[in-house]
């Protein structure tokens, strides 16, 4: 069938290609056309079934409507649910997302910024995997970029995230008055401002409570497996520790997993802290206390500095940082006064 075109359209309504134009492109307003002319317009685009050609229209406006979103690990729900957030933010300002794993790595990181570029993009959002930035300010300097959720200290690049600092803060702060004394801290890559920021919170809250010798930190990733693996290894070697602080939903399932391998209850045996929030945590047998990252928020500030750039050139002079919230549930536990 033949596709249809912006003369045939004019040819039914009888309105100029540049009216029919501007109204498909949302200038309706701007140019002054009637609503009875809009609607007339409308109703001939739905008759005749036209779609319009984003390669030509990408080719005269120089834009391609479409911003790249870099994860670090898709199937991670954390990452999952901020692409679902960004994709339907976008999706008001009329732009489409291009979703790319980098899988924690910086090798995968640039390769996925070139297959962006090779799209020609309007700009991207990206939760960096790479500790150095060096790449993504060059990249800067060619498209807008946003940070989200990481970003690098004492660099220009605009950035929105938890703050990590006071979420671990609060966790430690919970634990500590329920009587624990001695906590490990299962963290992700080391690299990470988040594991940085969220372990630095941990650290200086034993520190103020008197712990600082007592601190355990250990893992090295996002993952279920770095949960099982740093949980089994510290049972084995009877650490005595009576809680855990996971830095992640993903590390938290891994230690749930050895806990119950070791015929450990929640929070009986063992009070357990996660960092992240999702619905599925409140169905566990104990339901978990965890730190709640805004993260809605997070993307619909992203998307809105980032669309800031691309159509105004207003950039965010400084990183924003979001509170994050304490969800008390069930998986934490006074401390019996027999235990260490």
């Amino acid at each position: 069938m033949k596709k249809s075109t912006l003369s045939d359209i004019s040819k039914s309504t009888g309105f100029s290609v540049t009216t029919i134009s501007r109204v498909l492109n949302g200038k309706a307003e701007q140019f002054r056309i009637s609503r009875e002319s809009q609607n007339k317009i409308l109703e001939a685009v739905r008759v005749l079934n036209y779609r319009p050609n984003f390669v030509a229209q990408s080719l005269r406006n120089m834009s391609t409507r479409t911003i790249g979103l870099l994860v670090p690990c898709i199937d991670n729900p954390f990452f999952a649910n901020i692409a679902s957030a960004v994709i339907g933010e976008a999706h008001k300002y009329d732009y489409t997302v291009m979703v790319l794993d980098t899988h924690e790595s910086a090798k995968d990181e640039n390769e996925a910024i070139e297959t962006l570029l090779s799209r020609n993009v309007d700009g991207i959002i990206t939760v960096p995997s790479s500790d150095n930035p060096s790449t993504l300010t060059a990249l800067d300097r060619e498209k807008p970029i946003i940070l989200i959720d990481r970003y690098f200290e004492n660099c220009h690049l605009p950035y929105v995230a938890t703050d990590n600092y006071q979420g671990a803060l609060d966790a430690t702060e919970l634990l500590i008055k329920a009587g624990h004394k001695n906590i490990m801290c299962i963290q992700g890559p080391p690299q990470s401002i988040t594991s940085q920021r969220r372990v630095q919170g941990y650290r200086d809250t034993l520190a103020k409570a008197g712990l600082s010798d007592r601190a355990i930190v250990c893992g090295n990733e996002f993952s279920t497996q770095n949960g099982y693996v740093e949980t089994k290894l510290a049972l084995t070697r009877k650490d005595g520790i009576s809680a855990i602080f996971a830095l992640s939903n993903t590390i938290l399932l891994g230690v749930i997993k050895a806990l119950r391998e070791h015929g450990l209850t929640i929070p009986a045996d063992m009070s357990v802290i996660s960092f992240d929030d999702n619905i599925y945590l409140d169905f566990l047998n104990p339901p978990v206390t965890r730190i709640s990252q805004p993260i809605e928020s997070i993307s619909i500030v992203a998307v809105k500095m980032l669309i800031d750039r691309i159509q105004r050139g207003i950039t965010q002079s400084e990183g924003l940082l979001l509170q994050p919230d304490i969800l008390l549930r069930e998986s934490v536990a006074p401390l019996l006064s027999n235990k260490p």
